[in-house]
């Protein structure tokens, strides 16, 4: 590596690594909180088998899940101004992400309320709670530990899939790196660089995810479950 390049990377990491703690980072948190508030809404919902609100949210998720998340950005930032709806960049990805990963997550989260078995709610029934507090108390507990692998796995996907807001010119990590392409004509370098920091992101994420599941494995030894 020359040192022009060498010196191109190292001035670099602090330019992208700081869009990911002050954008990209806070982009993830707070869109994925807003997804579990919908998933577990929409889960719960067809869990019930509330007729009507069971089709709307069938027919949510097949919309978001049979189009491409980069066309949902799309429509949401440059599409909605051509009916008078204008959203920022940060907002608009915000809104598409939690739309997005709450069809996602509803998916997983309704697969563990069904994995619940039957036998727990009628124990519930018999010990005088109403439904939703069975729900509450529960079956939402239970499912939610068992949901929990493949909802952290979930997380760590948006981290990476947060690249695509660049293109609603959010300024996160990757819009940043392609700023600094632009100006150096050095691609190969400075996109595995970013790259390496979005690995660095999800690694630490992973780490958090087995200690988190470690710890539901004690609860759970604990409580017979």
């Amino acid at each position: 590596m020359s040192e022009r390049l060498l010196g191109i990377v190292i001035d670099s990491f602090p330019k992208i690594l700081l869009p990911g703690l002050k954008m990209t980072i806070p982009l993830t948190v707070i869109a994925f909180a807003i997804a579990m508030v919908i998933a577990t809404v929409t889960a719960l919902v067809q869990f019930a088998k509330i007729a009507v609100l069971k089709d709307i949210a069938r027919f949510y998720i097949w919309i978001i899940r049979g189009t491409p998340l980069l066309v949902q950005l799309f429509v949401v930032f440059y599409g909605l101004p051509g009916i008078g709806l204008v959203v920022d960049p940060f907002p608009a990805a915000i809104l598409v992400f939690s739309v997005n990963e709450g069809a996602y997550c509803a998916e997983t989260i309704r697969a563990a309320l069904e994995a619940v078995p039957v036998g727990q709610m009628e124990a519930g029934l018999c010990s005088g709670l109403s439904y939703l507090q069975i729900i509450r108390r529960i079956v939402l507990p239970q499912a939610m530990r068992t949901a929990f692998p493949p909802l952290s796995n979930s997380l760590i996907s948006m981290v990476k899939d947060t690249s695509l807001a660049a293109n609603i010119t959010v300024t996160e990590m990757f819009m940043v790196t392609q700023r600094i392409v632009a100006r150096t004509y050095e691609p190969l370098a400075l996109y595995i660089e970013v790259g390496l920091i979005y690995l660095l992101f999800s690694t630490v994420l992973t780490k958090l995810q087995r200690i988190g599941e470690k710890r539901l494995n004690v609860y759970q030894k604990q409580q017979g479950v």
